[in-house]
């Protein structure tokens, strides 16, 4: 059963071919398995999982069954989950026990779904390999001497090795889309405000945003159904009407318009790769796109200006972590100075710390209009070349990532090669803008990850944009060996 997509199994539970209980003591088993190989969860909720189980086959027998009841899932360490830690990948939570469910989690549990742990991430969201988490490195199931991506790489893993039919993600600058490509998944970027980011532990509240991490485009679009929503607690929750973003999904896509981003096809792209990704433009041509080149001048400086206000806004969302509330707390403090110092940088990582002293110096008096002022700007004029390409097109395609996942430790000590793995992803965040990252074949033995780029809310049009592929494609079918 582990093998079938998230549609195929809850097919199998609405017809009683196997029950709740059933089902997650298959994808137990498979974590008990593997997880130790691949460390992409940080807690095993086995004792919980198999009573919320019993409930959804009760349901289920009741009709009382949503297309996700008894649906098991696993959700990044970034969502509070009520009597369950809630570490975010560092030190400073490992002692956190979460009193409440985010959101995301609250939505997912009221559809029936079933929590079976919390996936490995990067510290705080902050990495683009899955390295700089408190409880290690993530392995790829392609290859476990390679990195997964970051920072939702154990949410990715977790998918890839069929640990789960579906896990949650979130994307910052690119999280959900990079780690997606890296494993051979389906990861959907939604446009920022469709989900609530309440209980979801903050990185860069302007940029953040959580999403479904599937195997498919057609499963991605069962679990936003239900992920996506308005949310008072949420001030940047945007007031949208209840939507089914699986009503496009069988319609034709003769006559659209694909715009490709000529500056993704640049130096900073494999070769190997961009032949994949060629590709796959003559499969959307067979199927009645017609491709256009556009122009977006301002995308270059999306690097630079995100690692401005991403640090910037992490220092400022840091800032409560400081030994007195809650998580962890420094060893007989002196005096109260004593205690932030050393709980801080006792409790932080060296990615963390780089960052909120980033963000300090950015935000500080006599460089606020220098650099955090200037980003503003810039993240302004790629908002705006979006928003001219879109004029021409319907959606845009281009690589996800500039190559496919590297050697763990390769990075770890160049950040600005680490920063560049992004350079695809980043402006689609400072725009706010939906993405969705699907497979589109191998390069010697590695997936490689085409993204989908679609206007403000056009989540429903976009999913029908990648399904449409995958209906001549199996890349998204394809299992590691190891976890086949």
């Amino acid at each position: 059963m582990y093998q079938n997509n998230l549609t195929e199994i809850s097919s199998a539970l609405q017809s009683k071919q196997i029950s709740s209980l059933e089902l997650c003591g298959i994808y137990l088993e498979r974590i008990k398995q593997f997880n130790g190989i691949l460390n992409a969860l940080i807690s095993i909720c086995e004792d919980s999982a198999l009573e919320q189980a019993k409930r959804a086959d009760q349901n289920i027998a009741r009709g009382k069954a949503t297309k996700l009841t008894g649906i098991p899932l696993i959700h990044k360490d970034i969502f509070c989950t009520e009597g369950i830690k809630t570490s975010c990948g560092s030190k400073m939570l490992d002692n956190f026990i979460s009193p409440y469910n985010a959101a995301i989690v609250e939505n997912l549990i009221q559809a029936g779904t079933i929590t079976l742990g919390k996936a490995n991430m990067d510290e705080f969201a902050m990495g683009s390999s899955n390295e700089t988490s408190y409880y290690g490195a993530v392995k790829n199931p392609w290859d476990l001497t390679k990195v997964p991506g970051g920072s939702s790489g154990g949410s990715a893993a977790s998918v890839a090795a069929r640990l789960a039919p579906f896990a949650t993600g979130s994307d910052t600058g690119g999280s959900i889309r990079q780690p997606a490509a890296l494993c051979g998944i389906t990861g959907l970027k939604p446009t920022y405000g469709r989900v609530s980011r309440w209980g979801m532990i903050a990185f860069a509240s302007s940029l953040d945003q959580a999403g479904p991490m599937t195997q498919s485009a057609e499963d991605a679009a069962l679990v936003f159904n239900e992920m996506a929503g308005t949310d008072d607690r949420d001030s940047t929750s945007l007031l949208l009407d209840k939507e089914d973003f699986s009503r496009y999904l069988n319609k034709k896509i003769n006559g659209l318009k694909i715009g490709l981003p000529k500056q993704f096809f640049s130096h900073h792209l494999d070769s190997k790769i961009e032949q994949l990704i060629q590709n796959a433009i003559q499969e959307y041509k067979n199927l009645g796109a017609q491709i256009i080149e556009v122009d977006l001048p301002h995308i270059d400086l999306s690097i630079a200006a995100y690692y401005v206000i991403a640090p910037a806004e992490c220092s400022s969302n840091l800032s409560r972590f400081d030994g007195v509330r809650f998580g962890y707390r420094c060893k007989d403090p002196i005096n109260l100075q004593d205690l932030y110092k050393r709980s801080r940088s006792e409790g932080f990582g060296a990615e963390v710390k780089n960052r909120i002293l980033i963000g300090t110096y950015a935000l500080s008096a006599g460089f606020y209009d220098a650099y955090y002022l200037k980003a503003q700007q810039i993240r302004q004029l790629i908002k705006q070349d979006f928003d001219k390409a879109f004029e021409q097109v319907d959606v845009l395609l281009s690589p996800t990532s500039p190559s496919t996942a590297f050697n763990i430790a390769e990075k770890v000590d160049d950040p600005v090669s680490m920063y560049l793995s992004d350079i695809f992803t980043i402006g689609v965040n400072l725009a706010g803008l939906p993405a969705i990252s699907i497979p589109c074949g191998f390069n010697e033995g590695l997936p490689v990850g085409l993204q989908l780029i679609a206007p403000h809310l056009q989540e429903a049009s976009l999913l029908n944009y990648a399904h449409q592929y995958q209906l001549i494609s199996d890349w998204h079918k394809k299992i590691p060996e190891k976890f086949s």
